[in-house]
């Protein structure tokens, strides 16, 4: 096992004793992270709010902005969590306040796939440009080589809790 490999035994708690609580590295992280969190949804409720959406239609918007592929209303229903009748109702607000299109492109005239209009793309952008001058400011503090460790720790992460999610 090489010094990295210590490392992540050590971060993850798994050479601690019974009782002892998380690895301080650990318990670093998690306040991070939840800090993270916490301020992207202050942007988020403000987004919402200021385009009268709930700040599920937000993350809505960022699933079909996200996808590498056609959004149904059925895949954001899987992706959000949400019933039927809710994720109907997120994408009536959506498409009422301009933000998103249903679009019948395939030659099965039933399947509707939904699509981020460029305009409220724009509207999004403007909102969220502080966000992103501080990522950029922020990222040019770190060599390629630092992003990429925190790129490849992120997609990790996330990919475990989309495997939690299906359970």
């Amino acid at each position: 096992m090489d010094s990295r490999d210590d490392q992540t035994c050590a971060s993850a708690g798994t050479d601690r004793e019974p009782g002892q609580g998380p690895h301080p590295d650990l318990q670093a992280l998690a306040v991070q992270l939840r800090r993270l969190n916490g301020e992207i949804n202050r942007l988020v409720h403000g987004f919402a709010a200021g385009q009268q959406l709930h700040p599920t239609d937000v993350q809505a918007l960022s699933a079909i902005l996200d996808s590498t592929g056609p959004v149904t209303p059925s895949a954001l229903r899987q992706r959000l969590g949400l019933t039927s009748g809710a994720v109907t109702a997120c994408v009536d607000r959506l498409e009422r306040a301009g933000h998103i299109g249903r679009v019948r492109e395939s030659t099965d005239r039933r399947v509707v796939h939904l699509r981020y209009m460029p305009g409220a793309q724009a509207r999004a952008r403007s909102y969220f440009s502080p966000l992103a001058e501080a990522t950029e400011r922020v990222r040019n503090t770190f060599t390629e080589e630092e992003l990429a460790l925190v790129l490849a720790f992120l997609d990790s992460l996330n990919a475990e809790l989309a495997g939690r999610r299906q359970v």
